[in-house]
């Protein structure tokens, strides 16, 4: 059996592998929805060591630690961050986009634009919600922004509870990448 690292008000966290952690949690919980961020698969290294390491992301350099927890995660539904620059996942059945406003975003400064977008993977069925545009504006939170968490990426608490409201009622949210802890946050918000 996997101890929970914290277990408390309907908050599980495991600090694990996910590899090794979610075959057994998809066995201990009933209906689930997985909404994660997890490594995109393009071998980003950041250059501004404010956030720690400027050493590549663990599991970044291709999409196998995305393709593994979605081989593990089956047919259930699923709301999955990625990028253009790699591959989309099999299965996904729409595409959402965020954008993040004015900002330009972390990429190649050799050319005069930067990605201020991300893409979010829609695979699975049993989202409901009033149907509305594939286009979620969210702002991003800058470097300044006093509420933003020690972590490069991380996903406004907003967005991430408009994603989740939309998920299957009263399903379990994994996400066995817990980043800057977002999700979570917007899941508890959530009930």
């Amino acid at each position: 059996m996997i101890e929970p690292y914290y277990d408390r008000d309907g908050i599980t966290i495991y600090h694990a592998d996910c590899l090794d952690v979610l075959p057994f949690i998809l066995t201990s919980v009933g209906k689930a929805v997985l909404v994660t961020d997890q490594p995109y698969g393009m071998a980003y290294v950041s250059n501004f060591s404010k956030y720690g390491s400027t050493s590549p992301i663990i599991g970044d350099g291709d999409v196998s630690v995305r393709e593994n927890v979605l081989r593990i995660w089956g047919d259930r539904p699923a709301l999955v961050f990625g990028t253009w620059r790699c591959e989309r996942p099999f299965g996904a059945v729409q595409l959402l986009v965020w954008d993040k406003g004015d900002s330009p975003g972390m990429g190649d400064l050799s050319v005069p634009w930067g990605p201020a977008h991300e893409e979010i993977y829609v695979i699975g069925t049993g989202f409901v919600g009033k149907r509305r545009p594939n286009v979620l504006r969210y702002k991003m939170l800058s470097a300044g922004d006093a509420e933003r968490p020690d972590h490069p990426t991380p996903k406004p608490v907003p967005l991430m509870r408009d994603l989740i409201s939309y998920c299957p009622p009263s399903a379990t949210v994994i996400d066995p990448f817990m980043g800057s802890g977002t999700t979570l946050r917007a899941a508890k918000d959530l009930g």
